[in-house]
């Protein structure tokens, strides 16, 4: 492969979008004018809106596109929603939608919120006498919660607020480290910013109110502030959703019976439970439905990830996040999965699709967000889990994939209406599309 020979720049961002496009496009594609016009294609014609898309981050040259899909009939708690969801896989709006329908005469999706807290630290370096550090956590207390009573004011007039702050003595672990464990209640905002604003003012107090301490020797008042920062694993904001039927009720399509199909789906989710390398790719279908909802409500669903992979682990191994079970001739299927999310702040006062996403969902509480997410969690595991042990995955996914083959293929619209009704009836694998689409082509 031949590598550009490109020298740094200096002052990148502060270009305009302008100079930015046209110097990337020169340094780094092969064909400027052409990646100029494609960059150009995905901005929008409304330059305000154009303009507010600019804004979201830095150094922006044009918008990514993703599709945006609707999954209809979800029954959740005897409410019947349709759920936006953001996302480029195939096959995964329709699963979801699948299931949904599947459930829908059923019983539905019923959920139930575990809690809501979550977390923040001050992580810190200290020398010296634990017992000292401890009496005088307990005398700073209420100095930390009267010194963030600016930022807070707002949020306990919305029931929210602080709801604890404790020493932590990690010694054990890290020579010298401590920190405060600090925990949250954010109502139906995210609360990033509100978190991580409260821990700055916590570490400012504690450093100074160290360095004044009669207690502390000199190396005991110069406490070393490592950083404060909001944890991304909330084990203690967590949604359960859940689906039920009797066995019999179950009645797949396919050539097993209910009973055998049950068995199926215990067994299935149990080796995931015991099998680390089943477990990902598991948990994984997992955060395709719910990656999808969370993308499209404006929320981080890079933070949702990784709090949902530490819960899959919190037991010390790599597990499943759904279970299953047959009790007295009752199919189970459920899951309990942290989300910290929220429903206002951030993209969701900003980002129009995201106000209409929120609109679709009849504009939910964060409670309501989190158990609507949960579900299409729920729903995209049981589908692909369902597939696995009765036709196999790759049935359903490579026709749902089929037209991203034909179309790199460049497949004309009567070809790809043509091919499509021939693999209604036959297996649709990458090298089987390709060699019908070239006997097509060539009338053979």
């Amino acid at each position: 492969m031949k590598y550009l020979m490109i020298a740094p720049i200096e002052g990148f961002s502060k270009l305009s979008k302008e100079a930015k496009i046209s110097w990337i496009a020169k340094h780094y594609t092969h064909n400027s004018e052409q990646t100029l016009k494609l960059l150009q294609q995905y901005w929008n014609k409304d330059e305000q809106l154009q303009k507010l898309h600019d804004e979201f981050i830095e150094n922006t040259i044009t918008n990514f596109y993703l599709p945006f899909g609707i999954a209809p009939n979800f029954l959740i708690n005897d409410r019947l929603y349709a759920i936006p969801m953001a996302i480029e896989e195939s096959s995964v709006v329709a699963a979801a939608s699948k299931a949904a329908k599947f459930w829908l005469t059923r019983g539905g999706f019923k959920t139930t919120i575990i809690g809501t807290e979550k977390v923040g630290q001050v992580h810190f370096m200290y020398t010296g006498d634990a017992d000292k550090l401890s009496q005088f956590f307990l005398a700073l207390k209420p100095k930390l919660l009267a010194n963030v009573a600016s930022i807070t004011k707002n949020m306990e007039k919305r029931g929210g607020g602080i709801s604890a702050i404790e020493l932590r003595n990690k010694t054990a672990e890290l020579d010298h480290y401590y920190q405060l464990h600090c925990t949250f209640e954010t109502m139906n905002a995210m609360g990033a910013n509100f978190i991580n604003s409260c821990l700055e003012v916590f570490a400012k107090t504690l450093k100074s109110e160290a360095q004044n301490h009669p207690a502390f020797s000199d190396q005991e008042k110069d406490i070393e502030i490592v950083m404060s920062i909001l944890s991304n694993n909330v084990p203690n904001c967590v949604v359960r959703a859940e689906v039920s039927c009797a066995v019999s009720d179950l009645k797949p399509q396919d050539a097993v019976s209910s009973l055998e199909f049950a068995q199926k789906m215990v067994r299935a989710v149990n080796i995931a439970k015991v099998e680390p390398f089943r477990a990902v790719t598991h948990n994984k279908g997992i955060m395709n439905g719910i990656d999808a909802v969370v993308l499209a409500t404006g929320n981080d669903f890079r933070a949702i990830e990784a709090g949902a992979h530490a819960y899959a682990s919190k037991d010390g191994k790599y597990t499943s996040l759904t279970h299953a079970s047959i009790e007295d001739d009752q199919f189970k299927f459920w899951i309990e999965i942290p989300l910290a999310i929220g429903t206002v702040g951030g993209l969701t006062n900003l980002h129009p699709l995201v106000k209409v996403a929120l609109e679709i969902l009849q504009n939910p509480t964060a409670k309501e967000l989190m158990e609507i997410v949960a579900v299409a969690g729920l729903a995209q595991n049981f589908a692909a889990v369902k597939s696995l042990v009765t036709t196999g995955i790759q049935q359903g996914h490579m026709k749902m994939h089929l037209l991203n083959i034909l179309n790199q293929l460049g497949a004309t619209e009567a070809e790809k209406l043509t091919l499509v009704h021939h693999f209604k009836k036959n297996t649709a694998s990458h090298s089987a599309v390709v060699t019908a689409f070239e006997a097509l082509r060539n009338n053979l």
